[in-house]
């Protein structure tokens, strides 16, 4: 895949994720995408993406067909770090954030801890010489806390969080499971909350 940025332009596909933002083309109807990234860290490289998924959260529930999963490669993880045996075909990071971008378009991001989501997905944008998310997001933890009127700095896993609202809990060993639990959990607190 030749990459236009190479030649020193900005590539479309920016572009396109950037005119999302104009006021005027704002989209009536909100849609969430709730997302999760399988992360490791490798000595040289810090921390880096294996994996990212997401499904679209339309009105009450999830929207069928609306969904990505990109299996990243070439960061030299370790391959156990990798549980990856029918997760598809793998693409370079920079392929990968092009399919996310493309997908999550100017979507409310949801996801559980989402500050750490989004600075791996900032940082591999700049890898790419390209800005940072436009997008709003929303932390699943905090959207709990705030559900139960606790006040402090707690942090939940997504167990925890299942556990609290009774949320299915699949098998969660690939970041599209997560992503699917995740978007239940979501959806029990959406309506809890009237969002």
């Amino acid at each position: 895949m030749a990459f236009e940025w190479i030649t020193g332009s900005t590539p479309q596909f920016w572009k396109n994720y950037i005119a999302l933002f104009d006021d005027e083309k704002q989209d009536v109807r909100k849609r969430f995408v709730v997302f999760e990234i399988e992360t490791s860290t490798i000595e040289k490289k810090g921390t880096v993406m294996i994996s990212i998924s997401g499904i679209g959260v339309v009105d009450d529930g999830i929207a069928v067909g609306d969904f990505m999963h990109a299996l990243v490669s070439g960061n030299d993880a370790e391959p156990a770090a990798q549980i990856t045996k029918n997760e598809g075909e793998a693409v370079v990071e920079a392929e990968a954030m092009i399919q996310f971008l493309n997908f999550i378009k100017d979507a409310t991001l949801v996801s559980n801890n989402i500050n750490t989501d989004i600075e791996v997905i900032n940082a591999a944008l700049k890898r790419l010489d390209l800005g940072r998310l436009k997008n709003d997001f929303m932390d699943i933890g905090v959207l709990y806390k705030r559900w139960k009127g606790i006040n402090d700095d707690s942090q939940y896993s997504l167990t925890e969080l299942c556990d609290a609202l009774k949320t299915e809990q699949p098998d969660r060993n690939t970041s599209w499971a997560s992503a699917y639990t995740m978007a239940l959990t979501f959806l029990k607190l959406k309506t809890k909350l009237k969002i």
